[in-house]
């Protein structure tokens, strides 16, 4: 699928500020993506894609998730942190995008993960740090952004986790696993 065909599919399901949010995250993820070497062709659709879900009735995102082969254990947390996984199975539903890096990387664009991959971080990082965002901590990890990866994306782990801590929320295990998984690769572990 094209960009721009895209772009028409994407923009009625969502709100003017979180396409406006989406167009940002896709030109920052495109800038990663060069920067990080993965293919800023399919980082842009990633991006487009990756809140495409956010405003579907919860119903129906519960039978998605219970329908498909994501974890049911999603609908014990917040469905705030349903509308990526939801929404790598109705783009390929929808719009027969098989390619498993644009799912994953949509999936996984609000909890991260362990293992996870350079393609999968740029559009976790690009969500995160997109030039709309303004919040305490996000210009630290902007600047960290064009300079380690791996750190940056430690920094939305925790910066993540934090938050959600302090407003006595649930967190979903993948976010705690990506953490993990940043604070152990960037101390030197994984034998």
């Amino acid at each position: 699928m094209r960009k721009e065909e895209a772009i028409k599919v994407v923009q009625p399901a969502l709100t003017k500020e979180r396409f406006d949010h989406t167009l940002r995250v896709a030109e920052t993820a495109v800038k990663l993506a060069d920067l990080y070497k993965v293919s800023t062709e399919k980082m842009e659709l990633a991006a487009i894609f990756h809140d495409y879900a956010k405003y579907r009735p919860l119903e129906e995102m519960k039978e998605i998730i219970v329908s498909s082969h994501l974890p049911n254990d999603l609908l014990d947390y917040h469905h705030e942190v349903w509308h990526g996984p939801v929404a790598s199975v109705v783009v390929e539903e929808q719009f027969g995008i098989f390619d498993q890096e644009i799912k994953d990387a949509i999936r996984y664009h609000t909890t991260g993960k362990t293992n996870f991959g350079t393609f999968e971080m740029v559009l976790f990082l690009a969500d995160y740090i997109e030039p709309g965002r303004a919040f305490p901590g996000v210009e630290k990890v902007r600047n960290m952004a064009y300079e380690d990866l791996n750190h940056a994306c430690l920094m939305v782990s925790h910066n993540t986790i934090q938050f959600l801590l302090s407003k006595n929320a649930t967190i979903y295990p993948d976010s705690i696993h990506a953490y993990n998984y940043f604070l152990t690769k960037l101390n030197g572990g994984f034998n």
